[in-house]
C-alpha cells in the first residue's frame, strides 16, 4: 500500500493560506478537545464522584490571590474552617425508647429459697427493683374480616325478611381492606418497593398474591383518590408562587420491544397551600405544564426549560428561575476554569448566607434584607461577569455557565420583588427524589395509564411526608371513609386538614412522622 504524499504549493500567498487553515482547524480541534475533556469529567463525576454542588475551599481561596476586589468573608471562602461558634453534634451515645410505645413487663424473680434469710429464717421483704429496656419486633400480620350479615323474619308468618347491608368498600366485592391497601401503595410509593419484593414479602407470610392483582389494587386506589387529588390541585394552583420540576420515567410501550420515556412533573404549593401534587405526560411537550396551570395567576419558580416560555408569554405567569441551577453550571465548569468558577461560586455563596440569615423572617422582614444586601450582591456579581465575559471563549465550560446566567438573568433577580419567593427550586427538586429513588427499584411504568396512577398516590405519600403525617395512617383513614363521604365536604380529607382535625381530637395520638 503506497502511503500517501502531501505537495506543498510552491507560491508565497498559497503557503500563507494554507497555514491559515491549518491554525483555524487546531484552533478547532483544541475547542472541541477541551468539550470532550468537559463532558469526560462530567461523566466521571456523574459516576464515580460527589453529587452535591460542591467546590474545593482550597480553590475559593484563589480568589485572594492576586485580586484587587473585595473578596468573601472567610468563613464564606473556607467553609470547613471553624468560625468561633461551636456547633452542636448530634450525640452517637444510645437514645430513650419512645415512651409511646407499648410495653411488656417480663419480672424475672429469684426463687422461694433465695427470698428466706439464711441468718434469720423470716422472708425477705422486696425493697425496690431494677428495670432495663430490650426493644423487639413483631413482623407484620395478616387478618381476616369476616363480614357478618344477620337475617330476622317473623317466627309466626316467616315475612318481613331483614338484614343489615354490607358497608361501602374501597373495592367493592374485592378482597383488600382499607389496611392492605393502605400498606401496598406506601410500601410501592413511599419505601419504594417494587410489586415483586412485596409478593415475596407476603408469601413469607403464608399469603399468596400476585404483582398483576396488586397493580389492579393501585389503579383502583388512583381512581378512589383522584377526586381529593383535584382538590388538591385546585389548592396549588390558588397558590402565590408554584415550584415545579420534572423528570424521565420509562415507560413500556406494547409497540416496541423496548422502552420509550415518559415525564413525571412536580408542582408544590406554597406554605399556604402545603401540597405537592404530581403529573404525568407521555413526553416533555409544553401541553403538560400548559395544561396543568391553566388558568393559574402567579409565580412559577422553574429552571430553564424552553416549554414554560409560552406560559410567561401570555403575562398570568411571571417567571423566576432557580440559583442552584446556576451554581451547578459554575461548579461543572471547575475542572476546565478553576478560578473563574471559584470567583462565581462564592459570589453565589454570599447570596445563600443572607438567605439563610432570612429563613426565620416573615415575608416584609425577609425583602427588606434582600433590599439592603443581596442587591448589591448581584450588582457587583453583575459588573464582575461583564467584564469576565469578555475574556473567557463563548463554547467553554465557564463561557457557557455566563451565557445561562446572562439569559435569566431578569429571572434571577425576580426572588427579590417579594418575600415569600425563593433564591432557588429546592422545593420542587426535593420531591423528585422519591422518583428517582423509586425508578432504581421498581424501574419502568407498564403503561401511560400506570404512570397516571403513580402520579396520583405519590401526590399523598409525599405530601403526607411533608407535613410529618404516617402515610399509612392517612390512607387507611381515607380508605376507610371516602366510599361513602359526601363529595361537598371532601376537603376535610385533605392530608393538612385532616391532621388539624385528628389532633383535635385526639391530642395524645397524633400521628407523626
Amino acid at each position: 500500500m503506497q502511503e500517501e504524499t502531501t505537495v506543498l504549493p510552491g507560491d508565497l500567498a498559497q503557503c500563507h493560506a494554507v497555514i491559515l487553515e491549518m491554525a483555524d482547524t487546531i484552533r478547532e480541534l483544541k475547542i472541541l478537545n477541551e468539550k470532550h475533556k468537559h463532558q469526560l469529567a462530567q461523566l466521571l463525576r456523574y459516576r464515580y464522584g460527589q453529587r452535591s454542588d460542591r467546590m474545593h475551599s482550597e480553590q475559593l481561596v484563589l480568589w485572594a490571590l492576586g485580586e484587587e476586589k473585595p473578596v468573601p468573608e472567610s468563613s464564606e471562602m473556607n467553609e470547613g474552617e471553624p468560625t468561633g461558634k461551636k456547633r452542636r453534634r448530634r450525640g452517637h451515645g444510645r437514645r430513650p425508647l419512645p415512651e409511646d410505645l407499648p410495653r411488656k413487663r417480663l419480672v424475672h424473680d429469684v426463687s422461694a429459697e433465695e427470698k428466706v434469710c439464711p441468718h434469720c429464717e423470716v422472708e425477705k421483704k422486696r425493697i425496690g427493683e431494677e428495670t432495663s429496656e430490650q426493644l423487639d419486633y413483631v413482623p407484620a400480620s395478616f387478618y381476616v374480616i369476616e363480614h357478618v350479615h344477620p337475617k330476622y323474619a317473623c317466627p309466626l308468618c316467616q315475612q318481613g325478611v331483614v338484614q343489615a347491608t354490607k358497608p361501602m368498600q374501597p373495592i367493592e366485592k374485592g378482597i383488600p381492606g382499607p389496611g392492605l391497601l393502605a400498606h401496598v401503595v406506601t410500601s410501592k410509593f413511599a419505601d419504594h418497593l417494587p410489586l415483586y419484593r412485596l409478593e415475596g414479602i407476603f408469601a413469607r407470610y403464608g399469603v399468596d398474591i400476585a404483582r398483576s392483582t396488586m397493580c389492579g389494587w393501585l389503579l383502583e386506589c388512583g381512581k378512589l383518590l383522584e377526586p381529593l387529588y383535584d382538590r388538591m390541585r385546585s389548592q396549588v394552583l390558588s397558590s402565590k408562587v408554584i415550584f415545579t420540576d420534572d423528570t424521565p420515567v420509562p415507560v413500556q410501550d406494547k409497540k416496541r420491544t423496548k422502552t420509550r420515556t415518559g415525564r413525571i412533573w412536580v408542582y408544590a404549593g406554597d406554605r399556604e397551600h402545603p401540597y405537592t401534587v404530581y403529573d404525568y405526560t407521555p413526553d416533555r411537550s409544553r401541553d403538560g405544564p400548559v395544561r396543568f396551570l391553566a388558568g393559574y395567576e402567579g409565580y412559577l419558580q422553574a429552571d430553564a426549560y424552553p416549554g414554560y416560555d409560552a406560559l410567561y408569554q401570555s403575562g398570568r405567569i411571571t417567571e423566576v428561575a432557580c440559583w442552584a441551577h446556576v451554581r451547578r453550571k459554575y461548579v461543572e465548569a471547575e475542572l476546565a476554569h478553576p478560578l473563574g468558577a471559584a470567583i462565581a461560586v462564592a459570589w453565589i455563596r454570599r447570596l445563600y448566607r443572607i438567605e439563610k440569615v432570612s429563613k426565620e423572617m416573615d415575608a416584609t422582614s425577609r425583602k427588606a434584607l434582600r433590599d439592603e444586601k443581596a442587591s448589591l450582591l448581584l450588582d457587583a456579581f453583575k459588573a464582575w461577569l461583564d467584564q469576565t465575559v469578555l475574556e473567557v471563549l463563548p463554547k467553554s465550560p465557564l463561557g457557557q455557565a455566563m451565557g445561562y446566567t446572562f439569559s435569566n438573568w431578569d429571572a434571577l433577580q425576580r426572588y427579590l420583588e417579594d418575600g415569600d419567593l425563593e433564591i432557588d427550586n429546592g422545593r420542587a427538586e426535593r420531591a423528585m427524589k422519591p422518583t428517582a429513588l423509586g425508578r432504581k427499584n421498581w424501574l419502568f411504568f407498564g403503561s401511560d395509564r400506570g404512570g397516571r396512577t403513580a402520579a396520583i398516590l405519590n401526590s399523598f405519600t409525599y405530601t403526607c411526608k411533608d407535613l410529618g403525617i404516617d402515610p399509612f395512617g392517612y390512607l387507611r383513614d381515607v380508605f376507610e371513609r371516602i366510599s361513602a363521604h359526601p363529595m361537598h365536604r371532601l376537603d376535610v380529607l385533605l392530608p393538612d386538614r385532616w391532621l388539624a382535625a385528628r389532633t383535635c381530637r385526639e391530642p395524645d395520638t397524633a400521628i407523626g412522622a
